[in-house]
């Protein structure tokens, strides 16, 4: 082998490595590429994800903005309905407070009317026995509307001296009854339905 082949193997010796070397660079070259590709996409789809995850929380909040103006609208609706139905009750009881006696009234006018009238004829006619009648008829009258209300009068002489019934104002001796027995009535007790309206006045046996 003379000099000049054995420079051209040295040649091609050197030449190889630098070759698979090249390769290897562009295989890596290659991968980086494909691997820098592979990032921008999967960048790409988690940008997608995240617009899309956006979009929908968006849309979500929209959604709960205009429910809690539906429920504000409500409420307002419902305290205004409440105001007004406060009012409203207020002055049906001012109303009911002011008018209450109104139907006791109107029942008692015809006795006022009676008793005018009972006096009229007192001034004219002498006759006070007819005087009387007539005031008995007009008590009764009276005592007819008093008792369609609920008025009725307490029976207290001879039962047991009850404090929530009967105010004592005097202890008597009396043979007829046992201690603490109303024995005698001096102003008349009155029971409005089942509540006591007035005491009556009574003298209790000691």
């Amino acid at each position: 082998m003379n000099t000049e082949q054995q420079a051209d193997g040295r040649q091609k010796a050197g030449e190889q490595p630098e070759q698979e070397a090249n390769v290897t660079y562009e295989a890596a070259t290659d991968n980086e590429t494909n691997a820098a590709e592979a990032g921008d996409e999967n960048q790409q789809a988690q940008a997608a994800d995240a617009s899309e995850a956006q979009d929908a929380v968006n849309q979500e909040l929209e959604e709960l903005r205009k429910q809690v103006e539906d429920h504000q609208q409500r409420l307002l609706r419902a305290q205004a309905d409440f105001d007004n139905y406060r009012r409203r009750t207020m002055k049906e009881k001012e109303e009911f407070a002011k008018y209450a006696s109104l139907k006791l009234i109107e029942q008692l006018l015809p006795v006022v009317d009676n008793f005018e009238r009972a006096l009229a004829a007192s001034k004219d006619n002498k006759d006070y026995d007819a005087l009387a009648k007539g005031i008995e008829m007009i008590f009764r009258q009276l005592d007819g509307v008093l008792a369609n209300e609920g008025l009725k009068p307490m029976e207290a002489v001879g039962t047991p001296f009850n404090p929530e019934y009967h105010q004592a104002i005097m202890q008597v001796e009396s043979e007829e009854h046992e201690e603490g027995i109303v024995v005698e009535e001096v102003q008349k007790g009155y029971m409005l339905k089942d509540k006591v309206l007035r005491p009556a006045m009574v003298k209790v046996s000691s």
